[in-house]
């Protein structure tokens, strides 16, 4: 029986607009005028729902986040809402210490930004978190996890004193007398965190259910994620076979693309020769790109730069930290590439980003329109020479709009404003004609697809305090394409998902007002009414029993 959705102003795709759409088997069976609908009405009739001049648009794709990390915070200390100073940070895990009542257990919370803190704006240290505990390790996260902080408790159980060298790919802070300080860098983070207990499972099935129960409410219902390197310890095939489980129990209620950390040359082989590629899977679960991390973030100063960052008062030559050689990084790209593997580069600085163009350059053998759509990840820092190696080798960008709420505060301070002038260049990516699909890089950020678009098209923080380079500002189509159709390019899909024509995917999201028409800066205030993925509804605002 067809469900029929009318009395609606439906986005099929940018420039097409209907009232009435049918729902058949899952699918977009018609999409039109209300008097087309009661034609396509069968001999078996049909459910009418009438949508009371709300916005429908295809469910939203976040093309960028980490779904088990997402869901293992929900259960965590969110420092995020605790960030006005150390000591609020103190006390929020603190707080979490004396809920959980276990005195063995690790306390892990994420989310804190430095540049939020009032006053001094420095890094949290051992000594800080050691007023939490001295006995429990603690470990917390900066808000791009690019940076942790832990106890002395965290760093006895890890085994690192001043004789500790830093391992590749990371840097441990040490102070004046040759004592670490607690804060960790990059893969110095992994020194520390290998020994979190593993979660079995169950545990980690129970995270991603939470994380999509989480993303259908903000109207998401594909991702492209990054979860092989959430828990160390815990294999991909254990997460993979997660996934799976969950699929063939009827619980998947986002479909997921993996973007495959593997970050060892061996564990990439070895991942081929077991018959895993890009696009193995099923509509609801594949594998997509190799990912592979090639600097770190800007806020932590560890994203790799070609001049030293313009406000690091401590150590003014820092270029931040790559974690390949240009070798390394084409070997892994190079590999992939011949293998049948999309390619996704985290890179943040200029400098990763010309290594990562270099090495793709490498693997398409002069194919300028990359076949594979390999392509960056965060695309922040760009220079102009940049983007025009994107436009020339077609190469995917990865954007995060919603970064510009906290980032705008410290693009140029990082910088300087002359560098800055050509980053987030959002507008200018879309116009080169380049695939530029949005997302949150969650937890790292709020999956908040909505907060994302106010971003993009205002180009200012969600209060509206800071405006970084409006001429980048996107129209609002163009900003949901990025979050629909340009998203499904990412994963190869725009012909199943993206848009809403007849055959194709019924993913869409109901929104409580036109986007379009309302003022900008109350984008983020819409309210997303329903959530359906195949047709079924995952997600309804006005049900307190969601799925």
């Amino acid at each position: 029986m067809m469900d029929i959705y009318y009395n609606a102003v439906i986005y099929a795709k940018k420039g097409m607009e209907a009232d009435a759409m049918g729902v058949e088997n899952g699918r977009v069976a018609f999409i039109g005028t209300f008097s087309q609908a009661r034609q396509w009405e069968s001999g078996d009739g049909a459910v009418w729902h009438d949508m009371d001049g709300a916005f429908l648009v295809p469910g939203f794709i976040d093309s960028h986040l980490h779904l088990l990390s997402y869901g293992r915070g929900l259960s965590s200390p969110n420092l995020a809402k605790h960030t006005s100073s150390i000591k609020a940070l103190v006390e929020a895990l603190s707080a979490y210490k004396s809920r959980t009542h276990n005195s063995e257990a690790w306390i892990v919370g994420s989310g804190w930004n430095q540049e939020c803190f009032e006053g001094e704006k420095r890094l949290p240290n051992r000594y800080d978190l050691d007023q939490v505990s001295t006995c429990q390790p603690v470990i917390a996260y900066r808000s791009c996890r690019h940076i942790a902080c832990v106890n002395s408790a965290a760093l006895e159980a890890a085994g690192i004193t001043g004789n500790t060298l830093n391992p590749e790919g990371g840097f441990i802070d040490f102070d004046e007398n040759g004592e670490p300080t607690g804060i960790l860098r990059e893969y110095a983070i992994n020194l520390v965190s290998g020994l979190i207990p593993v979660p079995e499972a169950d545990e980690i099935k129970y995270y991603m259910v939470q994380a999509m129960k989480k993303l259908n409410s903000y109207g998401i219902t594909s991702v492209q994620t990054d979860d092989f390197g959430a828990f160390p310890g815990v294999s991909y095939e254990t997460v993979i076979r997660a996934y799976e489980e969950l699929e063939a129990e009827g619980l998947l209620t986002v479909k997921v693309y993996e973007q495959c950390l593997l970050e060892e040359m061996q564990d990439l082989k070895g991942f081929i020769e077991k018959g895993y590629r890009t696009g193995k899977g099923s509509p609801f679960f594949a594998i997509g790109p190799l990912k592979i991390i090639a600097d770190g973030s800007m806020g932590a100063r560890t994203a790799f730069l070609s001049a030293p960052y313009a406000d690091d008062t401590v150590n003014p030559h820092n270029c931040g930290i790559n974690i390949y050689s240009q070798q390394q990084l084409d070997e892994k790209v190079v590999y992939a590439s011949d293998h049948g593997m999309q390619v996704a580069v985290h890179a943040i600085g200029d400098r990763a980003m010309e290594m990562a163009a270099g090495s793709m350059e490498k693997a398409l053998c002069g194919n300028r329109k990359n076949p594979l759509r390999h392509g960056i990840v965060h695309c922040q820092l760009t220079t102009k020479a940049l983007l025009e190696t994107f436009r020339k080798w077609n190469l995917h960008t990865y954007i995060q709009s919603i970064f510009l709420d906290h980032d705008n505060y410290v693009v140029e301070k990082r910088l300087g404003k002359e560098r800055a002038a050509s980053t987030y260049a959002f507008k200018t990516l879309l116009e080169l004609g380049l695939d530029v699909s949005n997302g949150s890089d969650a937890p790292v950020e709020s999956p908040d697809v909505l907060g994302g678009i106010q971003c993009a098209v205002t180009r200012t923080t969600l209060d509206g305090s800071k405006t970084f380079l409006p001429e980048q500002s996107l129209s609002v189509e163009e900003a949901l394409q990025t979050f629909t159709v340009m998203g499904a390019r990412a994963s190869f899909e725009e012909n199943e998902k993206g848009m809403l024509l007849p055959g194709m995917a019924a993913d869409f999201t109901v929104l409580s007002q036109d986007i379009r028409r309302c003022p900008p800066e109350t984008i983020k205030d819409t309210k997303v009414c329903q959530t359906f993925v195949n047709g079924i509804c995952v997600y309804d605002g006005e049900d307190s029993n969601n799925r």
